[in-house]
């Protein structure tokens, strides 16, 4: 059975760091497509970055660009986001995704996405 576990999150203020590590167990991941998505309260899930199996591509949402870096660890079975510079508008759930087969590359629609995380809270104060 696939697992995926977010951690990371927290209360931070704005402007820090913060890093969200997504565990995979059940499956390696070295060919899989991950991403992240977040979900804000009273919005819907949006796409915040995603990586290749190889981890030689990313894309981000604009939102997040330049601030946000995804990285992966095969070895590991970790997907992680480094986050910089964080605002209040970036407070929401945060989860990760694995990619499901066949789909557009990079997709950054959730409905292209087959196993998901629980989520782990970011909440920014400003």
């Amino acid at each position: 059975q696939v697992q995926l576990v977010e951690s990371g999150g927290g209360l931070v203020q704005a402007v820090v760091s913060r890093r969200l590590s997504c565990v995979v167990s059940g499956r390696a991941i070295d060919e899989w497509t991950m991403s992240l998505f977040r979900q804000a309260p009273g919005k819907e899930r949006e796409f915040v970055a995603t990586i290749d199996w190889s981890g030689d591509t990313t894309r981000y949402a604009d939102s997040v660009k330049g601030r946000f870096t995804i990285s992966r660890d095969n070895a590991k079975n970790t997907v992680s986001l480094q986050m910089n510079s964080l605002k209040p508008e970036d407070t929401a759930i945060y989860y990760c995704a694995k990619l499901r087969v066949g789909s557009v590359r990079l997709s950054s629609s959730q409905y292209d996405y087959q196993y998901w995380g629980q989520g782990t809270q970011v909440t920014v104060s400003s």
